[in-house]
């Protein structure tokens, strides 16, 4: 969400954020470390409570995403936290399906939706969670993500979740290798089995590892400008995403929480081939990672094979 559209959010909603104008609610995406994120991140997604709120943030997007040449989004949302405060499943899940329905029928821009289970939730949460995603299956829930304090809850601990996600037939897509190490990456790749991991970039440290990600073609979806704003990489230079390319793991570039991290995709591509990584290889991998139809796999490879990726290049160079 834009921050002036947060705003008319809360004031509707009679919510009280932490400031009431835009500039503020910017300053306030200005984090000291990871934990002072989510810090803001609760005190402002608190504002969303009805359908019509989780409808318009998806349709939103949507269009701000298309401006930067996308036509197909995977995008995360977190219920639990919602639920913890009167807001009911069925307003979740029917305002961000519908605001899928309508990104499609406005913007032209595909939007699947992969709700994450929050970590320091009860383990009965994650299971309703995964009970009533099920229940939109057919409405473009295509997968169950694992977010939140991820030093503080180890994948593990949402072992027989994530089992019920494998049959509900689900993709499983588990944030891991953020701010804790490889260690959390092999939880989410034994535990979880994981199809893709969100960042993964901490798995740079364990040479096994990154071997067997290379061979399992598990692709990680990297957010270099988010692991710059939130101190888990100190410079751009010193991100990991062109060793990860270079040990043969499929790598996508995403924008994490673009507003919450002054980001967009035009921006997060630029910051990658800044560093050197081919443009071409992170679509190809985003494709290859997609948890969508076989139609959808094919228009959007065909997109990528008809892409003049070489002037992409030239761009950069110049």
């Amino acid at each position: 969400m834009r921050p002036e559209t947060l705003l008319k959010i809360a004031g509707r909603n009679d919510f009280a954020l932490p400031a009431d104008t835009p500039e503020g609610i910017r300053d306030l995406y200005r984090y000291r470390n990871f934990d002072h994120f989510i810090e803001v991140w609760i005190l402002t997604t608190n504002a969303l409570q009805t359908a019509a709120d989780f409808h318009q943030v998806v349709v939103d997007y949507a269009a701000e995403a298309k401006k930067h040449g996308a036509v197909y989004v995977e995008g995360i949302f977190s219920p639990i936290e919602r639920t913890w405060r009167g807001v009911s499943w069925d307003a979740l899940f029917s305002g961000y399906c519908d605001g899928a329905q309508e990104a499609l029928e406005l913007h032209g821009v595909e939007v699947l939706l992969t709700p994450d289970v929050t970590r320091g939730a009860p383990v009965d949460d994650g299971f309703e969670l995964v009970r009533q995603a099920a229940r939109y299956k057919e409405r473009g829930i295509v997968g169950i993500g694992l977010g939140g304090e991820e030093a503080l809850y180890p994948p593990e601990k949402f072992t027989d979740v994530f089992a019920l996600v494998r049959d509900e037939g689900f993709g499983s897509v588990p944030h891991a290798g953020e701010v804790a190490g490889p260690e959390s990456v092999r939880g989410a790749l034994d535990a979880l089995h994981a199809d893709r991991v969100r960042h993964g970039i901490r798995a740079v440290e364990d040479p096994v590892l990154l071997e067997e990600l290379a061979e399992r073609r598990v692709v990680l979806d990297v957010t270099p400008l988010s692991n710059l704003r939130t101190g888990v990489v100190a410079s751009l230079d010193e991100h990991p995403l062109p060793e990860l390319v270079a040990a043969g793991i499929p790598c996508t570039v995403s924008t994490d929480d673009p507003e919450m991290f002054d980001t967009d995709l035009t921006r997060e591509y630029d910051a990658v081939l800044s560093i050197g990584v081919d443009p071409k290889t992170l679509y190809e991998a985003g494709v290859e990672g997609a948890l969508c139809s076989g139609e959808t796999r094919a228009r959007l490879r065909e997109i990528g094979e008809a892409y003049d990726w070489s002037a992409v290049g030239a761009e950069a160079r110049a």
